[in-house]
């Protein structure tokens, strides 16, 4: 509940401070303009930058949990439905006051004494010190901490299980879950004092996407399967799948290519037959069905 409540507290303490210095973002004022200092293009890069926004691969995840918290299969929709319209509103407004914060001078300072590498944690605390004040910094804190924590434990939860089903391990015993645990944990670390932060971010950001790429296209199978409207998953599957294709070819953490205009048609190549083999799989299960 104090994570829930810093949470909501975080989101409209920080949206009421951006209408009340209603600041000047060129981002929009100047015709949606591009100030990536690498020049990275808009597309695909929000798309994946924002992973934990309103199509997050971490909800599909998180939904075996959160279904145990629940005492009826009523509350299905709102519980993940509002939980994701409720991250995605959360990263909007996070995504205005961070585009804000570093067209002040401090936001300027702190990028240049960055070399460029911003600290997420620094920028938390500086938007949050400076607009809410201690206490309501401290409440923001907790909540954007909540974020992490969840995401992590869902991350090795999750990697724990998928082992634990192709080694055939159950998974009652605390003995066995330990096993699995203890070298997960390790690699874990390694991960984390190995690789830099925002390249390891860069990467977990494209796979997050990928998950919700191969969810929207399990949902979809599922709809076809059973009669239902197909459109509903079939169209966010698609877009999901052009800007993970996409990604690979453009992201200078993968193939980096500079002519962006022949990345963007690999993707939509990549995109187009992987909708083709897919139409074809549903059609045949259709046809299989009584």
């Amino acid at each position: 509940p104090l994570f829930a409540i810093a949470l909501i507290f975080m989101a409209v303490g920080i949206l009421t401070m951006l209408f009340w210095h209603h600041p000047s973002l060129p981002e929009l004022t100047d015709g949606v303009a591009n100030t990536h200092p690498d020049g990275l293009p808009i597309f695909p890069m929000m798309f994946v930058s924002i992973a934990c926004g309103a199509i997050s691969g971490f909800h599909a995840t998180q939904s075996p949990m959160m279904a145990r918290c629940m005492t009826s299969e009523k509350y299905g929709r709102p519980v993940f439905y509002g939980a994701m319209i409720t991250e995605g509103i959360v990263a909007l407004i996070w995504a205005a006051a961070a585009t804000y914060f570093f067209h002040t001078d401090e936001g300027t300072a702190l990028f240049a004494a960055s070399s460029g590498n911003d600290n997420a944690a620094i920028i938390v605390n500086s938007i949050t010190r400076d607009w809410l004040g201690t206490l309501g910094g401290l409440l923001a804190v907790l909540g954007v901490i909540a974020a992490p924590i969840t995401s992590g434990d869902t991350a090795f939860r999750s990697a724990r299980l998928i082992v634990a089903d192709f080694m055939g391990v159950e998974q009652r015993s605390l003995r066995k879950r330990i096993y699995i645990s203890v070298p997960l944990f390790a690699a874990g670390l390694v991960i984390i004092f190995c690789l830099p932060f925002q390249t390891m971010w860069s990467y977990f950001a494209w796979m997050n996407q990928t998950l919700a790429m191969v969810t929207l296209w399990m949902i979809t199978a599922f709809l076809n399967r059973h009669g239902r409207n197909r459109w509903v998953g079939l169209i966010p599957a698609t877009v999901m799948t052009y800007v993970c294709s996409s990604y690979v070819f453009v992201s200078p953490l993968m193939c980096g290519m500079r002519d962006r205009a022949v990345a963007y048609l690999l993707g939509g190549a990549v995109t187009l037959v992987l909708l083709i083999i897919l139409i074809f799989k549903m059609r045949r299960d259709a046809k299989s069905l009584p």
